[in-house]
């Protein structure tokens, strides 16, 4: 095993791997496509990863935050459409949801009312941008939901193989 990194603000990747006790040979080994020099050249930000790259570091490192964080804050795309999505507790995402369902289930019949003529008039588009705004606090607390049961089974305290082959991955 190599030296222990000193380096201050170390980058995710970095953190990742060496939270696995990884040394960038060890880590390289067990990735087979990503050099130990291609990881420290991710690791101390003279290149960004291949999408390829990081989902291989996050199976190997047991973090599939990693796709989340590269989607979100390199890639060009993602940082335009993909929300950061943070590391939360079951119990929070599961009261998240149904604070949202709450809000939802009151804006039901607005949202009928709103767009039953196919039409978004002026006065309408308030309330429809409430409803909007509650509808991606849903998609999020999913996404963690995801996120979640994802690092639930590559932590290892759930068998993927226990789950129905439509969410196996």
């Amino acid at each position: 095993m190599g030296r222990k990194s000193t380096k201050e603000n170390k980058n995710i990747y970095q953190l990742s791997r060496e939270a696995m006790n990884y040394s960038r040979d060890a880590a390289a080994e067990k990735m087979d496509c990503i050099s130990a020099d291609r990881i420290e050249k991710i690791e101390n930000e003279k290149t960004l990863p291949h999408p390829e790259e990081v989902l291989a570091m996050a199976d190997c490192y047991k973090t599939p935050s990693l796709c989340n964080y590269f989607c979100s804050h390199e890639c060009p795309i993602g940082m335009e459409y993909v929300p950061e999505i943070k590391k939360k507790e079951l119990s929070q995402i599961t009261l998240e949801m149904l604070a949202t369902l709450n809000k939802l289930t009151q804006g039901k019949d607005r949202l009928i009312e709103i767009t039953v003529d196919g039409e978004l008039s002026e006065d309408e588009l308030p309330d429809f941008l409430k409803i909007k705004e509650e509808l991606m606090k849903m998609s999020q607390a999913i996404d963690s939901l995801n996120l979640w049961l994802d690092q639930t089974i590559a932590s290892g305290k759930i068998d993927r193989n226990l789950l129905p082959k439509e969410f196996r991955k």
